[in-house]
Formats: structure tokens, C-alpha cells, sequence
């Protein structure tokens, strides 16, 4: 199993000399594409594995919980409909990638009897950040009133991944939600809006205030955050200061810093079965790999 820790280790906020950065410096500063050399061959695999676990697993696949072209859901139900459910949240800046190509992280949790739900979304431009959180919210308002006619009936720990983890932020409150697992996520939108991410996003003052979750009300329910020690500053950053704010306000939940990892190589420790993110979510509900 990877390294994991606790950790307040704090590398240099890039926010602390955002004004005297320019603008390349800036995007740099949340290029994780450029930081990690071995990047492309990494999610090439990643989508290799995802489309041989589609077309081999149990499953029921582009089902629609919306209206729109990516408001579908794919289900991984376990044997037991009553089993624990991971809802995954696919990262992409909130303006690409899409849930079939994270189907390979079924394996590692699934190994363990659970189900598994991966949820799509629209994608900006086409769709504001404001209408893509509504849209998480849709889907597991339908899985809610739906998951058990596909054999998904159990609690859920709802994770995402990038900005799958903002999402997962926003989305902790929702009743069908038992605990929250974020990893490698972006917290705070401001400095983003100051980075060529903003081109496609076009972020509102409004969204900004309103859909930074370092800003807003902490919500008292358990939330796991994790990162790579490999990440890039600004990330690690986001998520120290996203678990110390809920600290302060006395909300349940851990950090941890996967040892070695990337924002790439990070998924490894969910894809594994005996992976150190699969045992952070397995004790979210109780259970864990060491026991």
C-alpha cells in the first residue's frame, strides 16, 4: 500500500505573489498536465483500462438522469444492493474529460463488495460552473429515488477527483450523501479566474463567492481530504487550507498526503484494491483493509 500521512506540511501558497506573477506563471501555477512529465502516457492508460472495464464488468451504462447530453450516469451495482456505494466525480477543470474514461477505479473498491456510480456532466463552455453543480445535485436526487431499481441501495460516499473533488465540496450537504472523499481538489476559484482555465468557465463574481467552498458555510458532515505530495503547490495548498478551515469549525474529517503521488498517479490508490484512498473511503463507513 502507498505511503499515507497526516500532514501540515505547507509548501509556498502561490496566492501569497499572485499579483506580481504573470500571466504564464499563473497558469502554470494549475498546469498539472506540464508538471507531471509522464502525464499523457498515464491517461492514456487510464482510458485503455476504463474501456476494457466497461465492456467486461456488470453494469448499466449511459443511463440519463437529466436532459442533457452528458447528464448520464453509469452504475456498477454490487451483489448486495445494500452494500456501500462510492460516487465518483471525474476532474477536468470542469471543461473536459467525461465518466467513462475513470471506469477503470471501479476495480479497487468493488473488490471489497461495493457499488459503484459514476455520474457525467456538462461541461463549460457549454455549461456555467453554476449549472454543473446543480447538475451533481440532479443526479443524486435520482439516484436517490432511483438506485435501488439498479441494485444500488446502500449508503453513499460520494468522492471526486480535480475538480471532481470542488464538486464533491458542494455537493456534501445532499441527503443521499453519508461521507465525502476529495482528492486533489481546487477549493477556492478566485485565482483560477486569473488563469487562461477562465476562457472557457468564464466565472461570475457571484460564482466565485458563491461557489468556492473555502468561503462558505462548513458543512458538518465527514469529509476526508487527500492530495499527492507531488502536487502541484497551489493544489496541496487548497487542500490544507479547505481541511483547516473545517477544523476550525469543528467538522468531522481527515488529511492525508499520498506519499510519491502526482495528480495523476494519485488514482493508482483508488484503482488498487489494497490502495490507501480505497481503505480512506472503506473507514468512511466503518470498514477498512487493516481490519
Amino acid at each position: 500500500m502507498t505511503s499515507i500521512s497526516a500532514t501540515k506540511a505547507r509548501p509556498l501558497d502561490p496566492r501569497s505573489n499572485w499579483a506580481a506573477l504573470s500571466q504564464a506563471e499563473r497558469d502554470a501555477a494549475y498546469d498539472n498536465n506540464a508538471a507531471v512529465k509522464d502525464s499523457a502516457a498515464l491517461i492514456a492508460e487510464r482510458n485503455e483500462a476504463s474501456k476494457a472495464l466497461r465492456a467486461s464488468r456488470r453494469s448499466f451504462l449511459d443511463v440519463a438522469y437529466g436532459n442533457r447530453e452528458r447528464t448520464k450516469i453509469d452504475l456498477y451495482p454490487a451483489a448486495d444492493s445494500a452494500a456501500p456505494c462510492l460516487v465518483f466525480l471525474h476532474g477536468g477543470y470542469w471543461q473536459r474529460n467525461s465518466r467513462d474514461v475513470f471506469a477503470m477505479l471501479v476495480e479497487g473498491i468493488a473488490a471489497h463488495g461495493w457499488s459503484v456510480a459514476i455520474p457525467g456532466y456538462s461541461l463549460a463552455p457549454e455549461a456555467s460552473l453554476t449549472e454543473i453543480v446543480s447538475e451533481i445535485s440532479q443526479a443524486l436526487d435520482w439516484l436517490a429515488k432511483n438506485g435501488a431499481s439498479y441494485g444500488v441501495s446502500g449508503p453513499v460516499v460520494l468522492s471526486g477527483w480535480s475538480a471532481g473533488a470542488h464538486l464533491v465540496a458542494m455537493a456534501l450537504d445532499h441527503p443521499r450523501v453519508a461521507a465525502g472523499l476529495a482528492i486533489s481538489g481546487v477549493y477556492d476559484l478566485a485565482p483560477i479566474r486569473d488563469t487562461g482555465l477562465n476562457n472557457a468557465l468564464k466565472l461570475t463574481d457571484q460564482e466565485v463567492e458563491k461557489l468556492s467552498p473555502l468561503h462558505l458555510p462548513v458543512v458538518h458532515k465527514r469529509l476526508d481530504i487527500a492530495y499527492g505530495a507531488a502536487e502541484l503547490p497551489a493544489l496541496v495548498f487548497d487542500s490544507i487550507h479547505f481541511h483547516e478551515a473545517r477544523v476550525a469549525a469543528n467538522a468531522p474529517g481527515s488529511i492525508y498526503a499520498i506519499e510519491g503521488a502526482n495528480h495523476f498517479s494519485i488514482l493508482g490508490d483508488l484503482r488498487r484494491p489494497d490502495g490507501a484512498l480505497v481503505d480512506i473511503a472503506r473507514k468512511l463507513v466503518g470498514q477498512s483493509n487493516n481490519g
